[in-house]
């Protein structure tokens, strides 16, 4: 993977205008995620969490500021299929089959299935559905869904992968055992990798660096690095480091 294949963002700004104000989503904001890297954006509600992964999927444009994403902008890096996107819906079309839903980006670049017969197969061993090919989504758990929502992120082999909440609609059980799904999937990839999350325990676990924002205006609050070994066991949530971790993004969460 080049060097080029992170998510830089450099003094970046975007408000929206109200009925009688203007909300400064993100104020001056400047991130950079390496190559391979995994970072975590967490925050109250309203802190620009979700603007900042918009603006660097390219489904928006900053006010100021620049963004590049495997060193290109980001609706350009998104139209060559180097970024690939999880959101907290599965968002599956229910006609279409395990296969097909994962599929879905091919079809939309206008690349050829049968030169990605291999990948498709591949992605489904990976995220723990071979048998379910054929399976229609409303044949499907909540957590077979999402699996479904990550393999179709993947199928690109993209350089970038941007996760919005991906586990947030499932129970806390299931949750833990989807993120160390996502872990191993993640080691294996190895996409740079920006996750939206409100789960404390899960960006800690996750992720290399948890990105703390502050809200009014949006911005980076602080960056508490994760210097924990991977692979990451179940039994790390109980650790006294990894409790350590966690209070400390929860103080920066609370702005002290």
């Amino acid at each position: 993977m080049s060097d080029s294949s992170g998510i830089r963002l450099e003094n970046v700004s975007r408000a929206f205008k109200g009925r009688d104000t203007i909300v400064q989503a993100l104020d001056n904001v400047s991130l950079d995620c390496p190559a391979g890297s995994f970072t975590a954006l967490i925050g109250p509600s309203g802190c620009g969490k979700s603007t900042m992964l918009r603006l660097a999927l390219g489904l928006d444009r900053p006010d100021s500021g620049t963004i590049t994403v495997s060193g290109r902008d980001p609706a350009e890096a998104a139209r060559a299929g180097l970024t690939g996107v999880a959101f907290q819906d599965a968002a599956l079309m229910p006609w279409r089959n395990v296969a097909d839903n994962i599929a879905l980006p091919l079809d939309v670049l206008g690349r050829k299935r049968a030169e990605h017969a291999g990948t498709i197969t591949d992605l489904i061993e990976l995220v723990g559905l071979t048998g379910f090919e054929k399976a229609l989504p409303g044949e499907l758990s909540g957590g077979m869904r999402q699996r479904v929502a990550i393999a179709r992120s993947l199928v690109t082999s993209p350089q970038v992968l941007f996760l919005d909440e991906p586990f947030g609609a499932l129970d806390q059980i299931l949750r833990r055992q989807m993120n160390l799904e996502l872990q191993r999937i993640w080691i294996k990839s190895r996409a740079t990798t920006l996750l939206v999350t409100h789960g404390i325990d899960e960006a800690v676990f996750l992720a290399d660096r948890v990105v703390v924002m502050q809200s009014r205006p949006g911005r980076i609050g602080r960056v508490v690095d994760i210097p924990l070994e991977r692979p990451r066991r179940p039994e790390i949530f109980t650790a006294p480091e990894f409790h350590a971790l966690q209070d400390e993004v929860a103080e920066a969460l609370d702005g002290h």
